[in-house]
């Protein structure tokens, strides 16, 4: 995922400025995409780790995170499409939001 961010970032980020989107929205945009991609098959290397450290089938993991892929990917509509849901926090971290 490190690499992921410092290869794409670069690319990415004046692209998405340029279309209108916060720098803070597109940084939280990517990160739950890297994380929606390691634990997704073919590529997703945390998941097949994990399953064989715990000696289990890709296809038993991947019922039982379900639920938790589908919470994630609306969560991720969310901050894509609605840039409030993702920029109301950071000011209040700043000081600057009432």
């Amino acid at each position: 995922m490190a690499s992921t961010i410092l290869i794409c970032t670069p690319i990415f980020l004046p692209i998405a400025m340029q279309y209108g989107m916060d720098p803070v929205q597109f940084g939280i945009v990517m990160l739950i995409n890297c994380a929606l991609g390691l634990n997704t098959p073919p590529v997703g290397t945390t998941q097949f780790i994990g399953c064989a450290i715990g000696e289990i089938s890709v296809g038993q993991v991947m019922r039982s995170i379900l639920p938790f892929y589908g919470a994630l990917f609306v969560t991720l509509l969310l901050v894509t499409y609605v840039p409030a849901f993702s920029l109301w926090l950071p000011p209040r971290f700043a000081g600057e939001g009432a």
